[in-house]
């Protein structure tokens, strides 16, 4: 099946991004952007805890193959929903596992209701690090826009940073459509220099002294890798990649 731009094949399998996180692909999604319709490759995190329970970062489409997957690896215990836009998929997932804890970010229950998606979310995301996951995955609101705001995630034994669209990085020279590479560009979410998208980036103005300090919170953990929800993800030197991308906040 042709797509309009690339997808991170292969999908619905865990790859291993170090030890005990994986990231998976899943299909394109459509989301609105500043002038138009784009669509958007997928992709979720698990994390398997020191319990052996798997911990799930915005969980994409599922099917039997990945459910399987996961089944192998352990428990699923957490569904997270890292911001109101990222929570499509949790109430399919709650079929599937009804005894795992699915965790709301700020302003999804609002979104979910208004939108008429019923979501039974059992918890809430803060900048308080629950016990589940304490000591193994440090976590922030990321706070300033005016629209919305995204619960952000250190795992620290791999150093890896889990943001989902505070930075999008789209490899557009794969890209069929010129009009669309294009469009991607304006937008600031094109590698190699994707940024946070410039429809998101607006919510933050006259806030940008909250930004700042969240920003300062996380290049304090000194990422080596960052995994990304949306585009080519960044597997070295990530603090520096998080100071490129999040320049505009100063």
């Amino acid at each position: 099946m042709k797509r309009p731009i690339p997808v991170y094949e292969p999908l619905y399998k865990l790859k291993p991004i170090a030890e005990n996180i994986w990231i998976v692909d899943g299909d394109l999604i459509e989301m609105d952007a500043v002038v138009t319709v784009l669509p958007f490759s997928t992709r979720m995190t698990v994390i398997k805890l020191a319990n052996s329970q798997l911990w799930c970062h915005s969980p994409i489409a599922p099917n039997e193959v990945l459910y399987n997957q996961l089944d192998a690896l352990g428990p699923v215990a957490h569904l997270i929903s890292p911001n109101k836009i990222h929570y499509a998929y949790i109430a399919d997932w709650k079929k599937r596992y009804p005894e795992a804890i699915a965790w709301s970010s700020p302003g999804v229950e609002q979104r979910a209701a208004k939108q008429k998606i019923p979501v039974a979310f059992d918890d809430q995301l803060t900048d308080k690090t629950p016990e589940a996951w304490a000591g193994q995955i440090d976590q922030l609101i990321f706070k300033g826009s005016a629209f919305i705001e995204e619960a952000v995630f250190f795992h620290k034994a791999s150093q890896t940073l889990i943001l989902t669209d505070l930075i999008e990085n789209f490899e557009t020279e794969h890209f069929p459509s010129w009009l669309r590479r294009k469009a991607y560009k304006l937008a600031r979410i094109a590698a190699p220099d994707g940024q946070t998208p410039i429809d998101y980036r607006m919510t933050f103005i006259g806030h940008q002294r909250q930004a700042k300090e969240c920003l300062e919170k996380l290049l304090a953990w000194q990422s080596e890798k960052i995994i990304l929800a949306h585009g080519r993800c960044f597997l070295e030197n990530g603090s520096a990649e998080l100071r490129r991308a999040l320049r505009w906040i100063r």
